[in-house]
């Protein structure tokens, strides 16, 4: 079974809603007219008892009609205009007399109907609504008054006011399908404008945006968060393939000196020590591949998918002096004055191996681009909110129009300035990732040959 359009179901839904509603309505209408017609038949009957009782004449327990000229009246005489049917009986239920438009037919007195109380039967068939009421000499019951008038007109009025109904019901219904099926149409135009753009947006094509409609309703909002997604997916392939240029420029830069040493090393026979020379050389760039293979694929890792974290209690002191002594060969050529300041012992809890990553690489960016003979300043203060990590140097520093760039893939601060530093421009981008991943906040401010200051700030952890 085929599915119907979005259009259709909107249209069917109102319409299932609609044909409710009005199937009350109508149903309501016929109520009261219904209602409204057996109250005017009632009262009419109520009149003639009132009237009929009005002409009888009580003597001697028993009654007799005062004016006899009353059944030669016309509704008494004929069953074709409004006829109203006239019939006394005496205690013991003999008729008495009854109108002329009886003629050999009789009102039947049912028992089983109270005193007073209207009921519908039939006569001459056709259907009729009687009353029996008694007729009291005193506290005594002496006889009845029975009165009819016939229903085939009420009828007839109800027949034709449901006819009326059925027929207009369906065809209201269809009427209103169709109305609603163009309103639809109307309304999801812009439903229709979000589809066609759609299917002209490749990955060869992201510049192109959805027109947000003028009305700033659902749609609006659904428009305006698509565009949104187009930009922050044209953003990341962008990014995606400045990455892919950068690190195949990264990685051809070392293949290739490697691959132009060793050329010129097999062109002739040489010394020894030239040899090793060269293979020291080409060993060097073999590892700073390898380091710069590592990042890509740490960056990446972290990147694309949210890493799992393994959170647990970690003394920041003890993270920040392992990380110093690990790095003590750099620190001892230099003579970098290594300060570390820690007022009390610190506790965070966050992911061990992801945090000593970032702390890591922040140090070794210190202690990489400190002058020699510098410093290097480690200290931890409490704010009252949160901790804050303050990881200080004297070195290069970073032009203050470069600080936006520096946690960017690939960025280095005027590498051309200082090449005898190597670095892959990948260490801050780790961080800033991994920075995000454990919710801690970064900051990094520097002025050119004053330094550099990191601060992450993080909830400290409080030991039971």
């Amino acid at each position: 079974m085929q599915k119907l359009s979005f259009k259709n179901r909107i249209a069917s839904n109102y319409i299932i809603t609609t044909a409710l509603l009005i199937f009350v309505v109508f149903f309501v209408i016929y109520s009261i007219v219904k209602l409204s017609v057996y109250n005017h038949l009632n009262t009419d009957i109520s009149k003639e008892v009132k009237n009929h009782l009005n002409e009888i004449e009580i003597k001697n327990n028993a009654f007799n009609l005062m004016y006899m000229k009353e059944w030669e009246e016309r509704e008494h005489n004929t069953v074709d205009v409004n006829p109203v049917f006239i019939q006394f009986l005496d205690k013991n239920g003999t008729i008495i007399e009854k109108s002329p438009n009886l003629k050999n037919e009789v009102l039947y007195f049912n028992k089983e109907v109270a005193d007073n109380e209207l009921f519908d039967t039939k006569i001459l068939s056709n259907k009729i609504r009687q009353i029996q009421v008694p007729i009291y000499d005193e506290a005594n019951i002496i006889g009845y008054v029975m009165i009819a008038m016939s229903l085939e007109g009420a009828l007839m009025v109800l027949q034709n006011l449901s006819k009326i109904l059925s027929i207009a019901y369906p065809l209201i219904l269809i009427l209103l399908f169709f109305i609603a099926r163009f309103i639809a149409g109307r309304s999801i135009k812009p439903i229709n404008s979000i589809i066609n753009t759609s299917n002209i947006i490749t990955k060869d094509n992201l510049t192109t945006r959805i027109p947000l409609p003028q009305n700033k309703d659902e749609l609006f909002v659904l428009s305006r968060t698509i565009n949104s997604l187009l930009d922050r997916i044209e953003t990341a392939i962008e990014r995606e393939k400045q990455f892919t240029s950068d690190a195949s420029h990264e990685l051809r830069t070392p293949l290739t000196v490697i691959k132009g040493t060793l050329e010129v090393l097999i062109r002739k026979p040489r010394e020894t020590a030239e040899y090793e020379e060269k293979i020291t050389f080409c060993v060097n760039e073999v590892n700073r591949l390898n380091n710069l293979v590592d990042q890509l694929l740490l960056l990446a890792r972290f990147e694309n998918q949210k890493q799992t974290l393994k959170l647990e209690i970690v003394y920041l002191n003890a993270i920040f002096l392992e990380t110093i002594a690990r790095h003590s060969a750099k620190v001892q050529s230099k003579n970098i004055t290594v300060i570390t300041d820690f007022s009390s012992d610190y506790y965070t809890e966050t992911d061990i191996y992801l945090f000593s990553i970032i702390i890591n690489n922040l140090v070794s960016n210190a202690l990489k681009y400190s002058d020699q003979n510098g410093n290097l300043t480690v200290k931890i203060v409490n704010n009252g909110a949160k901790l804050e990590c303050h990881i200080i140097d004297s070195g290069i520093g970073i032009p203050k129009e470069d600080l936006e760039r520096v946690f960017n893939p690939f960025y280095r601060s005027k590498s051309t300035h200082h090449p005898n530093i190597k670095g892959t421009g990948l260490g801050l981008s780790i961080v800033k990732r991994l920075c995000s991943l454990l919710s801690i906040e970064i900051k990094i401010s520097s002025q050119e040959a004053i330094g550099t200051k990191v601060i992450l700030s993080l909830f400290e952890a409080k030991l039971k």
